[in-house]
């Protein structure tokens, strides 16, 4: 009887999207790239232009905010997270059972809430539970593998921290669908930002980005002192309280020391030795939106404490989220997708598209806060978002659907 070569095998799809934490999680936010983008596009459009647009849980801002944080920014995290926090520490993996029970969790639970805003209020409340039980899932066995490590590691510590403001977001955003007060809902939009995302993607950048220039850039000198790790940690909790009091006229004291600390750290990452190769400098240039960003919070901030007003709107805030977030997740991910499946460490056409289209929206949409008629440029802005990482999305979903080029496991 003739025996079957087991290994030529077509690999089942689910079997590859779960080989390991990043595919899964990475495949979610991928996709909510372009359907939570769709979906606001589609909600800009309608008010633009008075059309009707089905029943919501909540206002369109809101959801917006809060579905590209938490349902679409935070999945790729949790994918670095789980995949990364155990070799951070030299401490196993985290099990197959545990990612792929988050994975689920957080997929059913942005599905859920999509739908909430789109014609399916009641959805809300079961779409967030879901949500929140998938990351006290994950922070339960990162929370185990940070015990073991004793909190030696202070990145890991730093971005578990991140993660427990992450949860405390989405538990207020619970209490709001549950009948609650609209401010926890405002408060869980602010604390996904600035208690969640700028911590753990500066924690993210200040472990790794030296580590990546100091193997490829002859002469780079190595800079990530723990004391500007903790500053940034402080002067941004303090940039949080300012808007959860409703201060933002005082708002300047945080910002202002903040974009300075941020442009001496970028500064002492010496960004002019890391031109090349690509996939290094679009990191550098991800990053010079961080400071530029908040010079821009603090001339808003101090513009209201002159004033009493300010015509900045929202500008400083999409500088951060598309310029620095955006940005900083096309480059990061493109990184770990290639790394993590035996592909060259190469930028390529698509993940290029990807940044320079970044670009282009961050740039428009903070300038359209200054336009006349600014709809029009909100619009666009949404549309360079789409136009520019749907390419990127159906490549890197393929990528995680099918098994690694070098035959690797994982």
């Amino acid at each position: 009887m003739s025996t079957v070569n087991t290994s030529s095998r077509a690999i089942p799809p689910l079997s590859t999207l779960l080989a390991a934490p990043h595919r899964g999680m990475f495949l979610i936010g991928a996709l909510a790239l372009l359907a939570n983008m769709i979906w606001w596009t589609w909600a800009l459009v309608a008010a633009w232009q008075g059309l009707p647009f089905p029943r919501q849980a909540m206002p369109s801002m809101w959801a917006h905010g809060f579905l590209m944080q938490y349902a679409t920014l935070a999945p790729f995290v949790f994918g670095f997270l789980l995949t990364v926090f155990p070799r951070w520490m030299s401490l196993p993996d985290v099990p197959r059972r545990v990612y792929a029970t988050v994975f689920a969790l957080v997929l059913g639970g942005g599905i859920l809430v999509l739908a909430a805003q789109s014609g399916v209020p009641m959805l809300l409340p079961a779409g967030l539970l879901a949500m929140l039980s998938g990351w006290l899932v994950a922070m339960t066995s990162l929370g185990a593998r940070l015990r073991a490590n004793g909190g030696r590691d202070r990145w890991a510590v730093s971005a578990f921290a991140a993660l427990a403001f992450g949860a405390l977001g989405l538990a207020l955003a619970l209490g709001y669908a549950c009948g609650g007060s609209p401010n926890l809902m405002q408060a869980a939009i602010s604390i996904g930002t600035f208690g969640l995302l700028v911590p753990v993607y500066f924690t993210v950048a200040h472990r790794m980005v030296p580590f990546f220039s100091n193997n490829v850039v002859p002469g780079y000198r190595v800079v990530r002192p723990l004391g500007s790790l903790a500053g940034v940690w402080v002067l941004v909790l303090a940039h949080l309280a300012f808007d959860l009091a409703g201060a933002a006229r005082w708002r300047w004291l945080a910002d202002l020391p903040l974009a300075a600390l941020l442009g001496w750290q970028w500064i002492a990452w010496q960004p002019w030795k890391a031109r090349k190769p690509g996939l290094l400098a679009v990191l550098y240039i991800a990053l010079a939106w961080l400071p530029l960003s908040f010079a821009l919070f603090a001339a808003d901030s101090l513009t209201l404490f002159v004033h009493g007003a300010s015509g900045w709107a929202r500008a400083p805030l999409h500088a951060l989220t598309i310029g620095f977030l955006a940005s900083m997740l096309v480059a990061m991910v493109t990184r770990v997708t290639h790394g993590h499946s035996g592909r060259p460490l190469t930028m390529g056409p698509i993940p290029w598209l990807a940044f320079v289209g970044m670009q282009l929206a961050a740039m428009v949409r903070v300038l359209a806060d200054a336009a006349e008629r600014p709809w029009p440029l909100y619009v666009l802005a949404a549309a360079l978002w789409l136009l520019a990482l749907a390419p990127w999305v159906v490549r890197a979903a393929w990528i995680y659907l099918t098994p690694r080029r070098d035959g690797k496991p994982g």
